[in-house]
């Protein structure tokens, strides 16, 4: 590459300079980030190293150089670890005994929320002082999009993205790391590279070359139950994704193939959101008269699936915990939850779950005044999730998805199922 299309960022004093350099010529200092593409992206994405663990080192100067486990008692589960503890294996959500056997000098700390959301807040109000559009994924990372901020702050995206860091590391006295793209994926996929207190770049006409050689489950999204499936099938490398035709894959995986094959080659359009992030999605019904026919109860159940449903697919989320709202005749509330395996956003999954949780309660003993469904536990739709399972969900899925598309372009009466109908009739019988 001609060394007069590199760009060099000086992450200690900012100094930005076309060429690359070694060391910076205006500080001396060696924190050198080289990258043509360096003045011209604007996604990124932010996360905080360790972010529990690194607080409590923070203010126990003591731990600094020891391995230090944040999480419940011996029957508990890791929250965080340090990078130390890392070494020996541990990693979040591991069971504590299993942490400590891999790691048995490792200092145990119990979870001190406040004084984390108060670092979070810090963090979140430097990044606001940014850009406006910034969206948090948990407590301890989130993406931004810097597009047109460079008038704002007299500097490309990727220098203030390093002020950033080193402002966080000053004032709040933890280190966080840095990825630079053009879109979500590929910036979530540079900070992941060089932690920790990394900054990373990659831009989109590197991302197939970066991708291709990655172990399948490299790719973000991917977990370990779908990374097997896709072994078994063949799929070892992102390589292997890349040089598959689309067609094959979405007939294998339904949606989720056409999301893999954008994934591979670097592609995600999903833009950064700034909108208040949304807890739940649900519905809900109060009866004119009290229902305890279990069939009725099915009915209504169903309409209710449909209508949050459309919120779901309306607001582009998904959901792994459906909730079951219940309200009986003498205003007792029931709520029942059931986790799924993968999440949804479709009326008929989500019925599927609720059905056994309303025949458990609806067994003829009580009536009911209200019935509600909800989806909690959000995050973005990418596709129609593969489980492995249920085998017959992509079918279900794309069936839904079309009825979708024949309502959205003929009218909500364009495509009903056999349990719509009934009820329509059924209202046709009572009027």
């Amino acid at each position: 590459m001609n060394i007069l299309e590199m760009y060099a960022l000086c992450r200690e004093c900012l100094h930005l300079q076309q060429g690359a350099a070694a060391a910076c010529p205006n500080c001396g200092r060696g924190r050198i980030l080289c990258h043509p593409a360096l003045k011209r992206l604007s996604i990124a994405h932010l996360d905080c190293d360790a972010f529990f663990a690194a607080i409590e080192k923070r203010d126990d100067p003591s731990l600094r150089d020891k391995p230090v486990i944040v999480g419940g008692g011996q029957r508990g589960v890791v929250s965080t670890c340090c990078y130390i503890a890392r070494l020996y294996g541990v990693r979040s959500a591991m069971p504590m005994f299993t942490a400590l056997k891999l790691c048995p000098d490792a200092v145990v700390i119990g979870s001190h929320f406040d004084k984390y959301r108060e670092a979070a807040t810090l963090i979140r109000e430097k990044m606001d002082a940014l850009t406006p559009l910034v969206q948090p994924v948990s407590i301890d990372e989130a993406y931004m999009d810097l597009s047109g901020t460079e008038t704002m702050h007299h500097a490309p995206p990727a220098v203030s993205l390093a002020r950033l860091a080193r402002d966080i590391e000053r004032d709040v006295g933890i280190t966080v790391s840095i990825g630079l793209s053009s879109n979500k994926f590929l910036a979530k996929t540079a900070s992941e590279l060089d932690k920790p207190r990394g900054f990373a770049v990659i831009a989109p006409e590197e991302a197939e070359a970066l991708l291709g050689p990655k172990p399948i489950d490299f790719l973000h999204g991917v977990g370990p139950k779908f990374a097997q499936k896709l072994t078994r099938d063949g799929f070892e490398t992102v390589h292997d994704i890349q040089n598959t035709e689309l067609k094959a894959l979405i007939a294998r995986y339904g949606e989720t193939g056409m999301w893999l094959k954008q994934r591979a080659h670097g592609l995600d359009n999903r833009p950064v959101r700034n909108d208040e992030e949304r807890k739940s999605v649900s519905s809900e019904t109060t009866f004119r008269t009290d229902l305890s026919d279990s069939a009725a109860l099915e009915d209504q159940l169903w309409q209710l699936c449909v209508k949050t449903a459309d919120r779901a697919k309306s607001a582009g989320v998904v959901g792994f915990v459906v909730t079951l709202k219940l309200k009986t005749s003498n205003f007792r509330a029931l709520t029942r939850r059931i986790s799924l395996a993968e999440p949804t956003q479709l009326a008929q999954e989500m019925f599927r779950a609720a059905r056994p949780l309303l025949a458990r309660e609806a067994n003829g003993r009580e009536r009911f005044r209200l019935i509600g469904i909800g989806l909690a536990n959000l995050h973005d739709h990418r596709s129609d999730s593969v489980d492995l399972l249920d085998p017959r969900i992509a079918k279900r899925a794309a069936a839904e998805r079309a009825s979708d598309a024949a309502r959205a372009k003929f009218g909500k009466d364009a495509v009903v199922t056999g349990r719509a109908a009934r009820i329509a009739k059924a209202r046709e019988s009572d009027a």
